[in-house]
């Protein structure tokens, strides 16, 4: 892969978005990159976006059935997400928010950790962090923070890995954000800022979180490159978020990726979209689905056969359908291993809350054991 365009700090980024594949599939180069992949690496991508389109609806699925308290669809997103993991070296250290399915995916995750997590029945990054995943972020931006403070210790230790922050646009009204962005930017951490903008901060559209040109133009006021690509294109996320982690592991500090993209499914499975988009809406951003434009082009080049297709299928379904039985009707954790992982010397005040919610649930025991059969 190769690139020739050339990130730098002052600049007002370009509003058009870099764009490789054309709604329709077609290849249409772009001045602003180049991207030259292997067949192979072509045909991993889509899988990993195949199977994550089908673990995500078997998350929904299950959801619905009372198998899993909450989700947050990233149907829609696949490109981004699968795009930008596979341009980053495997000890690069990403730090989600919570709808980073895809990545996760292309990173080797087992998909029933992510499940356990949603089920309730773990209370931490169960199987993220040997893959170079921090755990999962529900507050909004907070993680940003984590991540620079992350990518200052890989400057100091001399390494040639990168931090990524995945955020969503509406992360990008939070205070942590801008102080994140604004300590990377003076400290010139090796940090990728990876913004999924799917035009949606819940019900809140992006033009009432923002009056900037773009997200990407907002690096401006950092100091630091701004470039904004196709999130629905899996060959523009790849080039950029290249480009920039070559940039921020090469010494030249942070740079701010905004991808353009769109939630296609509810914020989570507890919100109601119809409530603030139209139909209309979702059926013109339906037309630039990711999926469908990356298998024309893959169809196109000859590089994806039926048999091919046939294969990412089947192990997409193989994939789901060991998700669901593994998850469905799980054994819950014990409500107690809350507490031991939050101090290796338990505080006083940790302790008596423990004894507490010990004692709680030893009563509710006792009564469910009082209530005679029916």
């Amino acid at each position: 892969m190769t690139t020739t365009f050339t990130l730098q700090a002052g600049p007002v980024p370009d509003l058009e978005p870099i764009q490789l594949l054309q709604p329709d599939g077609r290849f249409l180069p772009d001045p602003r990159v180049e991207v030259e992949l292997p067949p192979a690496e072509h045909l991993a991508m889509f899988e990993a976006m195949v199977v994550t389109r089908a673990l995500d609806q078997e998350h929904v699925n299950l959801q619905r059935q009372g198998q899993l308290a909450l989700f947050p669809s990233c149907r829609g997103q696949e490109a981004a997400q699968v795009g930008a993991a596979s341009a980053l070296q495997r000890d690069d250290m990403v730090f989600p928010q919570y709808r980073e399915l895809g990545m996760w995916v292309v990173r080797g995750v087992d998909p029933v950790d992510v499940g356990m997590m949603w089920r309730g029945a773990w209370h931490g990054g169960l199987g993220l962090l040997e893959h170079q995943s921090a755990t999962m972020t529900i507050p909004i931006g907070t993680h940003a923070l984590h991540a620079v403070g992350y990518a200052m210790g890989i400057a100091l230790d001399g390494d040639d890995t990168i931090a990524i922050a995945c955020i969503g646009d509406g992360a990008t009204s939070e205070g942590d954000v801008h102080e994140a962005m604004n300590f990377a930017s003076v400290f010139e951490a090796p940090c990728v800022f990876f913004v999924q903008n799917n035009q949606y901060a819940i019900s809140v559209p992006l033009r009432e979180q923002t009056r900037a040109a773009s997200i990407a133009h907002k690096a401006v006021a950092y100091g630091m490159p701004g470039v904004r690509c196709d999130g629905n294109d899996v060959l523009a996320t790849y080039a950029t978020m290249r480009e920039a982690a070559t940039f921020a592991r090469n010494g030249g500090g942070p740079v701010l990726v905004e991808a353009v993209t769109y939630r296609m499914e509810a914020h989570t499975t507890s919100d109601d979209p119809t409530r603030y988009r139209s139909d209309a809406e979702v059926a013109s951003w339906a037309l630039l689905d990711p999926m469908i434009r990356y298998r024309a082009y893959l169809r196109g080049e000859a590089i994806l056969t039926d048999a091919l297709e046939a294969g990412f299928d089947e192990r997409a379904a193989a994939v789901a359908s060991r998700f669901r039985a593994e998850v469905f009707d799980a054994p819950d954790g014990d409500p107690l291993e809350l507490f031991d992982h939050v101090f290796v010397e338990p505080t006083p005040a940790l302790a008596e809350q423990r004894a507490e919610l010990r004692d709680e649930l030893a009563r509710n025991a006792d009564a469910d054991r009082a209530v005679p059969d029916r």
